[in-house]
């Protein structure tokens, strides 16, 4: 499987991906339709991602809890603009144990109903807020046309969800989930996103205001990578969620929610990888290194061997896999591993362990020009700064990629020019009927409007020549 040559992403992108994440062992087509099975290496990938954003969440003062998956029909009725957002995405059980149920069940699309329930039992002064919890959670929504951790049916997240005193510190939670997210992608995934606020007609059914970041695939296309949502007061005078305050008034909570999920391991495979398969950022890597020793005979292996053990006491720190098969050649294993994106591979043979040294080849950085000679002696450091060197230099070519392809379009006809291997920047009036026009007649939609906004400036809208007073995004997405 590993020697079998890829699609170029260049002539099937779509083709491309799918043969990536199956032929790397992330995942697999599940027996439902429009499930996957998240496979072993797939999953570390995750628990990677879950290790660092949980950190950054307990640093920011949340906490993580458990919500059930079933959750009563009749929540998703409470908030209006809610329940017509979710409904053609809705998994409905009507029968448990064998009998019809009195009220059915929905197998949870996301948990703001039934958290805004039990934060109505929980909240009753100004003393016990704010509340800020988190779960790790699957969840179901019936999406028609799915793609292997892109969009499948059920699939794994982290939500947040907050009550607070105010407004302001509601907007303040909402940012500051947002920000999270930014900083995990760039520094941990070296994603470059862009941060802003999502239009009308694309933020979350019941929110105020949603906020995204945003990242542009390999193809040019875009990823919404993660939301986090001001709820306003809708949930709770939805679900009743109300404090007594300083003054022994009955007062409403603010509430936020924020959602990343598995989806971001596909931005990780769009941004990064290339035609040899995956190529992984060190801080995520299941493996950060694989180690492959090179031998002909039984004299150099034992030479060889005893050298690699050498290697690998002194860098336990890092995720290290041996790859000491010997059903395989190395140049086979050279292959796997690129396949499966591992950030760095040492190389061991007779003429390294005569040298005193290692042959280390980056995975960013393919064949020769890639290559480079680290001594035995006090390996770790070297290593460690090859990795940061690789991370570094992963998160500076997707970022001028980014950059070199997203384009002001000033008309419209510059705008469906540009939509097609990019992104356009426009002003925009805010009109939804532009919105869907744009859509309608280009199938590019609004990305978000980026808070780094022109100071000054006003413009015209790009599709009806209106005055505008902000720019946004336009593109073909995921």
């Amino acid at each position: 499987m590993a020697e079998e040559k890829l699609t170029p992403r260049n002539e099937n992108y779509s083709e491309w991906y799918n043969q990536v994440v199956l032929k790397a062992d992330l995942a697999d087509y599940a027996p439902v339709r429009g499930c996957m099975v998240v496979k072993p290496y797939g999953w570390a990938i995750w628990e990677n991602m879950q290790k660092e954003l949980d950190r950054r969440f307990k640093e920011t003062g949340h906490v993580n809890a458990a919500f059930p998956m079933l959750i009563p029909k009749s929540f998703f009725e409470k908030e209006k603009e809610h329940v017509e957002g979710f409904a053609p995405e809705l998994a409905v059980v009507t029968v448990g144990g064998g009998q019809v149920l009195d009220e059915p069940l929905v197998i949870r699309p996301t948990s703001e109903t039934v958290i805004g329930y039990m934060y109505s039992k929980w909240i009753k002064s100004y003393r016990d807020l704010p509340v800020l919890i988190n779960q790790w959670a699957n969840v179901v929504r019936w999406e028609m046309r799915t793609r292997l951790f892109l969009r499948t049916l059920e699939f794994y997240w982290q939500e947040g969800h907050t009550a607070h005193s105010s407004a302001e510190e509601a907007q303040e939670e909402t940012i500051r989930m947002l920000n999270v997210y930014a900083d995990f992608a760039i520094n941990e995934a070296a994603v470059p996103v862009i941060r802003g606020v999502k239009s009308e007609t694309e933020k979350f059914a019941g929110a105020v205001n949603t906020y995204s970041i945003e990242a542009m695939m390999g193809d040019t296309k875009a990823l919404q990578a993660g939301t986090s949502h001001n709820l306003g007061q809708n949930f709770a005078k939805a679900f009743d969620i109300k404090y007594l305050d300083q003054n022994n008034t009955q007062q409403y909570c603010w509430t936020t929610s924020w959602g990343l999920s598995t989806r971001f391991i596909g931005a990780i495979i769009m941004t990064h990888g290339d035609d040899n398969g995956l190529i992984l950022p060190p801080r995520l890597a299941p493996y950060q290194i694989v180690i492959v020793p090179i031998y002909k005979n039984d004299a150099e292996r034992s030479s060889v061997m005893e050298a690699v053990e050498k290697v690998q006491k002194q860098l336990i720190q890092f995720r290290v896999k041996l790859d000491d098969r010997t059903e395989v050649t190395p140049g086979f294993k050279f292959n796997e591993w690129e396949l499966r994106g591992v950030p760095l591979r040492l190389e061991i043979g007779p003429k390294d362990v005569e040298k005193g040294s290692v042959m280390a080849a980056r995975r960013d950085i393919p064949g020769k020009a890639g290559k480079s000679i680290l001594l035995q002696e006090n390996l770790a450091p070297q290593v460690q700064a090859m990795l940061d060197t690789i991370q570094a230099s992963m998160l500076q070519r997707a970022t001028d990629f980014r950059d070199a392809n997203i384009h002001n379009a000033n008309t419209y006809d510059e705008l469906k020019e540009i939509i097609q291997n990019g992104w356009a920047e426009s002003w925009w009036c805010g009109s939804a009927d532009c919105e869907a026009k744009i859509k309608e007649e280009t199938k590019a939609t609004t990305r978000c409007m980026p808070f780094d906004q022109p100071k000054t400036e006003k413009g015209k809208c790009v599709y009806c020549g209106a005055e505008a007073v902000k720019k946004i995004y336009f593109s073909k997405a995921y």
